[in-house]
């Protein structure tokens, strides 16, 4: 039987963070200490509140670690010895994906950190979590888990050390990795643990990643997929290939097979993914008592509860399998979606909130349109091995039925104190194209002015490798838009993002899409720059050529010139982008789309803006290298460690100390000297 917490107040509190929060509610130890890579906001869009409200459902005694300091295992011994497990998060995104840019340049900021601070999660921050929670106390269960792990749990490739990685879960020394939502796992994994049982006993848990010794047989049968080893991954790129397809093809949890993967003398295995969450489960999840705010300590704002804190969540999971996207290989390809009277009572629970003003900032999910779509034949389902059900056509089986949504959108808007309901999630345009009815819906009522969409080329065939619709069909949807618009007597346009750089894409695809941008009148403000991330299908085509579907040979941007020019090409509209948009067309043999004519992308002469702009670069280049010989420490990189290592970030000089170093460097070269005179 499960330990039971102090009963629940009538107005929700967040769990305990410190020490004294921990002794206020009477207890004498903690169960489970969850510890996160982002700050504590208990809001059922951040995972470390979810598995926590979960866990105190069940009864469990859970504290909250929330950004510690690695440097020390201090914070992680100060809730005292956890009676079940430390449960460790790098947060919402992978923390290299949250730490550096594309160029592989350190991020000015951070969403998930009060006042969007940098510097308050280490690098790789499950190994750095997990070191820290062995070390503070030997012989307690480690068990890892949110996105950094779940994309890490076998050998990826790292764009940011530019290698083929094992595990995080041998590198990270847990125990296990927890994969996925997780909800039911780790409450079954606490109930376990409880009763006694070992470690060796989860392994029978769907979900879950764990390690085998050098002496312990290893999975067989017809139930198991072997996947290359670590070391062939790491010198055959066709192994790679290999290993992603098959790791791909075996992530539907109804046919899914357990996945082996030598590491050495060791092996990794995964078993199948968690069955989604049914519709009673996933309400009863986002019904727990969560009090919708960041933690009372932070005296800053968390810029990303600030975006999505009047926003509710109607389903998870995506089966457009877009190869590019994580969310998929997360949460899922079945969609798992919420009733619609739970979603209205969350809409009337806003109220409660001196801060609503009665605008809903989001209706949706990972995308705005699935809610309620799936397989209309279960049997055809639990068979299907597809990794996408809308690539390269939408399938037949798939029931695309917009009435439930467009019920739901209707019914939101009648909730007393709700004056709007926007839909900020993405739209997928080949299905809404499907429903009229939607599109009007959603245009007279639910866009504030201007609506996402994200065709992401023009070129049918990098398209193709995306896993996305044609370009035909972002123009059909935009023509049902702006019609839908029209007749609502509404004047809005579409936001389309586009991504430079995606494998398959070369200078020759980045020109048509420039080309399409200008005969369509889009000049996007910012540009998606293709980023690696692990165990999706497009890092592996970026990292071995090829296409490992298909086996293919894939066109890649590999050198950052290319991927500024790439980037460049979607920009050309920028009078500063000249000199690289013309060595881009150049380089593809494209001087015609140089000129004053129509068709020109950039005129011949270059504009003042662009000479500036050259001007400059050419002065902070120098300044830069003046700084290197000099042995001036500003701008000094934030490396990736070492396997087994925790990263310390530099530390950066202040902005005056930079001044006087300056100061003394040109001082010097005029012939000053302390206390002299000079020349």
């Amino acid at each position: 039987m499960a330990r039971r917490s102090l009963p629940l107040s009538s107005a929700p509190r967040h769990l305990p963070m410190t020490p004294e929060e921990v002794r206020a509610r009477g207890w004498d130890e903690v169960d489970v200490v969850l510890v996160s890579g982002d700050a504590y906001v208990d809001h059922p869009s951040f995972g470390t509140a979810v598995i926590g409200r979960v866990l105190e459902a069940e009864g469990w005694r859970v504290a909250i670690l929330a950004q510690p300091d690695w440097r020390s295992c201090a914070p992680w011994r100060q809730f005292g010895r956890p009676r079940l497990f430390f449960g460790i998060g790098a947060g919402n995104m992978d923390s290299m994906i949250n730490h550096y840019t594309a160029n592989r340049k350190v991020r000015n900021d951070d969403a998930y950190s009060p006042g969007g601070r940098i510097g308050l999660r280490p690098d790789r921050a499950t190994l750095a979590y997990c070191q820290r929670a062995r070390e503070a106390f030997p012989g307690v269960p480690v068990l890892a888990g949110a996105v950094e792990a779940s994309l890490r749990r076998l050998a990826h490739y790292d764009y940011w050390s530019d290698k083929v990685r094992g595990s995080i879960l041998l590198d990270a020394k847990a125990d296990l990795i927890l994969y996925g939502m997780a909800e039911r796992t780790i409450v079954e994994v606490a109930r376990r643990l409880h009763a006694g049982a070992g470690l060796a006993d989860l392994r029978d848990l769907r979900g879950v990643t764990y390690a085998l010794g050098a002496k312990e047989p290893r999975p067989a049968g017809p139930d198991v997929e072997l996947l290359p080893s670590l070391e062939q991954v790491r010198t055959d790129r066709l192994a790679f290939a290999r290993a992603t397809k098959l790791l791909h093809l075996n992530s539907n949890p109804h046919n899914a097979r357990t996945l082996v993967q030598p590491h050495g003398e060791r092996a990794v295995v995964v078993t199948p993914p968690a069955f989604p969450l049914e519709t009673a489960e996933l309400d009863r999840v986002h019904e727990l008592p969560y009090t919708r705010r960041p933690h009372p300590a932070y005296r800053e704002p968390i810029p990303a509860w600030e975006v999505i804190k009047h926003s509710v969540q109607i389903m998870r999971g995506c089966f457009g399998g877009c190869t590019f996207c994580s969310i998929t290989a997360h949460q899922g390809r079945i969609i798992s979606s919420r009733s619609e009277g739970s979603v209205l009572r969350e809409l009337g629970r806003l109220q409660e909130d001196p801060e609503f003003k009665g605008v809903v900032s989001d209706l949706g999910g990972p995308t705005a349109n699935m809610y309620r779509l799936r397989c209309t034949r279960p049997e055809v389902e639990q068979t299907c091995k597809r990794l996408s059900c809308v690539h390269p056509k939408v399938c037949k089986l798939l029931g695309t039925d917009h009435g439930p949504l467009i019920q739901l959108m209707q019914r939101s808007r009648q909730v007393p104190g709700v004056r709007k309901v926007l839909v900020a999630s993405g739209v997928r345009m080949d299905l809404a194209a499907r429903s009229p009815q939607y599109v009007d819906e959603l245009a007279r009522h639910h866009v504030g002015g201007r609506l996402k969409v994200a065709p992401e080329h023009a070129c049918d065939e990098v398209l193709d490798l995306m896993k996305k619709p044609s370009v035909a069909e972002f123009r059909r949807f935009a023509g049902e838009f702006q019609r839908a618009s029209a007749a609502a007597g509404k004047r809005q346009e579409l936001v389309p993002y586009f991504i430079a750089s995606h494998p398959g894409s070369d200078l020759a695809q980045m020109i048509e899409l420039a080309l399409f941008l200008k005969r369509n009148g889009f000049q996007p403000d910012q540009v998606q720059d293709f980023i690696p991330a692990p165990m999706d299908l497009a890092t592996a085509m970026y990292y071995t050529g090829i296409d490992p579907i298909s086996g293919r040979e894939v066109p890649v941007a590999r050198g950052m010139r290319d991927r500024r020019l790439q980037r460049a090409l979607m920009q050309f509209f920028k009078p500063h982008n000249w000199f690289l948009v013309r060595e881009a067309l150049l380089k593809a043999g494209r001087g015609d789309l140089i000129g004053d004519h129509p068709e020109a992308l950039i005129p011949a002469r270059a504009p003042q803006e662009a000479l500036e702009a050259r001007r400059k670069n050419a002065q902070r280049a120098a300044a830069a290298s003046s700084d290197e010989e000099d042995g001036d420490d500003e701008q000094v990189p934030i490396t990736p460690p070492v396997d087994g290592t925790i990263h310390v970030p530099p530390r950066v000089p202040r902005a005056g100390r930079r001044r006087d170093d300056r100061r003394r460097r040109d001082q010097k070269r005029k012939g000053y000297r302390p206390g002299g005179k000079g020349r």
